[in-house]
């Protein structure tokens, strides 16, 4: 795969995030040599994948020259970004960009620590990108180039699909929606198996129902062109199974206006971490 740039990528942090966007780049056939990781303690299974592709491991920033790099990803909690920042800053210069996967943090946020000029890419991943299944809701600042925007795009699709949006404060909207989405659907699973229990299932068979059950309609949903409202309707017989379930699903409240409810939730508490 072509990454579209020139030059090497530092990856500061190699957690959760930082290591399966590191799995993912060389899974693409990215050039191990190319790659610079920085971080103190690595999990094993990261150093592990390090050895085993000769990726070069620093405990932290300034053993570098500036003009190595050509991408930035600043992969660290957000905590812990304002410790950060001071030791990347002399990576900064026009041909640069800055790509950060940490929640809450700003580009007004960067360019502050940064500096001004510098070009910067926010984004929000969410936790599938563990297996290759996320989603990535990004947003550049006025500096980035097309070029810088299309190398930001190349590298987060090695963790799954990307949008991108216009407006900044689409990011905390896109968090409540996909980057916190996935406890949605978790709980669902969760629900699903406790209803199962409680009408007679043992408890390994209705958590292996539940299971199967989400990650198989998931799947299908992947798969087909169809929105998720007619596959609703295609399982859906009249005065079936399926009818009198979501029956009472619809009397027990609105789920669309709860589900509303819940993002707005997450959107807001998202831009008050952002403060």
């Amino acid at each position: 795969m072509d990454f579209g740039f020139d030059g090497k990528l530092l990856l500061v942090g190699a957690g959760n995030l930082g290591g399966a966007l590191l799995r993912g780049w060389l899974a693409s056939g990215m050039e191990p040599d190319r790659i610079v990781v920085q971080d103190p303690a690595p999990p094993d299974h990261i150093i592990d994948l390090m050895k085993s592709h000769s990726v070069s491991c620093v405990e932290m920033a300034g053993n570098q020259s500036a003009a190595d790099f050509s991408v930035v990803v600043l992969s660290v909690k957000p905590q812990i970004m304002d410790v950060v920042l001071p030791g990347v800053r002399p990576y900064v210069r026009p041909s640069t960009v800055f790509l950060s996967v940490a929640a809450g943090k700003t580009t007004g946020y960067f360019e502050t620590g940064l500096g001004d000029g510098c070009s910067i890419v926010r984004t929000i991943p969410n936790t599938p990108a563990a297996v290759g299944r996320g989603i990535t809701a990004a947003f550049a600042n006025s500096h980035v180039t097309s070029a810088q925007k299309r190398q930001c795009d190349t590298l987060l699709h090695a963790i799954g699909e990307v949008v991108w949006v216009e407006d900044e404060g689409l990011i905390d909207v896109a968090t409540g929606v996909s980057g916190s989405g996935p406890a949605y659907v978790f709980y669902l699973a969760e629900c699903l198996a406790q209803a199962g229990v409680s009408a007679g299932l043992p408890h390994d068979v209705a958590l292996k129902l539940a299971r199967a059950t989400v990650s198989g309609a998931g799947e299908l949903m992947h798969q087909s062109p169809l929105d998720p409202g007619k596959l609703r309707e295609n399982v859906t017989s009249p005065n079936g199974t399926t009818a009198a379930a979501l029956e009472v699903l619809r009397d027990s409240g609105d789920m669309a206006e709860l589900m509303t409810r819940a993002v707005a939730a997450a959107a807001n508490r998202s831009r008050e971490l952002a403060k």
